[in-house]
């Protein structure tokens, strides 16, 4: 059936998907069409079951189709599904995020992560009336034009890591640095400070394959970037709520001037949201002149979706050190795998297809993808989903059992015999 469906979809939908990643066109398969999901389960509309550690791109962490979360949803359905006007769900889920991330005084919610990451440059670049930005090479902040330098995720098999359509206006305000490396960005600030309004950064990349900071390199990046005046973003879209009760910055005592966030804040329905300092937000139409709208922020449906799932996991916080210890037990059974770097953080991983630690893109780069390939279709084959490129980060969720994660890693070490 998934094949009829396939020819269907190209008609109609270009590639036959709504996001690149979804083709497996790296993978050298055809995309898998699901049906419904339960637990840390997904079937597709063959009748296949598959233990899923994508989660939505991990914006699923109490798993799919958590009741309370449903239940919630329908209850908010039955009195209509958008209003295009506030309600106290939205008053409510802003209020709990910014309870967990002290550093967000005023938040505005948005339709996706993109979305959230536009508006937060457009409001830096208001605040400190510059034009350059600062990234890091292979961190992906969505498909904003200056944004999609060195970028990773899907577009990360793309040639040279950019997109055709983006105006070279756009990319020279843009300077892509490598991420590790503290002495580098050092360099560039120092030589561009009074052109640059911010720095944004995922504090965990997640959208490369996950990468772990080293110790100082957050530390020094929000010293030089206070130095020079200079707004220092994190990106937390995948990291907020997944790692801990806020954010990554709650972890390390880092408290950036704005942060983005979305995924688990909407339960796995769109959503996006970037808050921060008072001094900053209150540049935002209608108290100033930057302007951002959206007809479905702060969706009624979307906002209880977030709310039930951030007060389910507020009440048992116990679990992410559970997910922590499931990601462990994993990580102790791989790491002694010929050429292959398991990299953790939290509930979040990545199996590096090299012999070395991964610290940055250039890594990256040199993993061999052919076996990563002959991999991950055998794993699909054992009923294992995984994110179809060596650039994602996989997820687990508090639906996860022992036996999934003991099933996991024996179809991993059995598949790269």
């Amino acid at each position: 059936m998934a094949i009829k469906l396939y020819k269907v979809a190209k008609k109609v939908l270009v590639g036959g998907v709504n996001s690149p990643v979804r083709s497996f066109k790296n993978i050298g398969i055809n995309p898998i069409f699901i049906k419904n999901a339960k637990g840390s389960k997904i079937y597709d509309i063959d009748g296949n079951e598959y233990i899923d550690f994508c989660m939505g791109w991990g914006s699923i962490i109490l798993g799919h189709a958590n009741e309370k979360v449903i239940k919630n949803i329908r209850n908010v359905i039955n009195n209509g599904i958008n209003f295009g006007l506030t309600t106290k769900s939205e008053i409510e889920l802003a209020n709990l995020i910014k309870s967990a991330i002290p550093s967000i005084e005023r938040i505005r919610f948005t339709n996706s992560g993109t979305e959230a990451v536009m508006s937060a440059l457009r409001l830096a670049r208001a605040f400190t009336k510059k034009k350059k930005i600062i990234k890091f090479d292979g961190c992906y902040h969505g498909h904003f034009d200056s944004l999609l330098v060195n970028a990773g995720s899907g577009v990360s098999d793309i040639y040279n890591s950019t997109s055709d359509g983006v105006p070279t206006n756009f990319i020279k305000n843009t300077i892509s640095v490598q991420f590790n490396n503290i002495k580098l960005l050092k360099k560039v600030i120092e030589k561009n400070y009074r052109d640059i309004a911010c720095v944004i950064v995922e504090p965990i990349p997640g959208n490369m394959g996950l990468i772990v900071p080293e110790n100082e390199f957050l530390y020094e990046m929000r010293k030089l970037t206070e130095k020079y005046d200079i707004l220092l973003i994190f990106d937390e879209i995948i990291t907020g709520f997944r790692l801990n009760f806020g954010g990554v910055q709650n972890l390390l005592n880092i408290k950036p001037d704005l942060t983005c966030l979305g995924k688990i804040i909407g339960g796995g329905l769109p959503i996006g949201a970037f808050g921060g300092k008072k001094e900053i937000m209150k540049l935002l139409a209608p108290e100033g002149n930057v302007y951002q709208a959206g007809t479905f922020s702060g969706n009624p449906v979307v906002m209880i979706s977030g709310l039930s799932t951030l007060q389910q996991l507020r009440r048992k916080r116990e679990i992410y050190d559970k997910m922590k210890e499931n990601i462990l037990i994993i990580k102790n059974e791989l790491k002694k795998i010929k050429n292959l770097y398991f990299s953790n953080y939290g509930s979040m991983f990545t199996l590096f297809f090299i012999g070395k630690e991964v610290k940055n893109y250039d890594d990256i780069k040199k993993c061999d993808l052919k076996r990563f390939k002959r991999w991950y279709k055998k794993m699909l084959n054992s009923g294992i989903f995984l994110p179809p490129s060596q650039y994602e980060t996989s997820f687990i969720s508090v639906a996860h059992s022992l036996n999934d994660i003991e099933k996991f890693i024996f179809q991993t070490k059995k598949n790269l015999k």
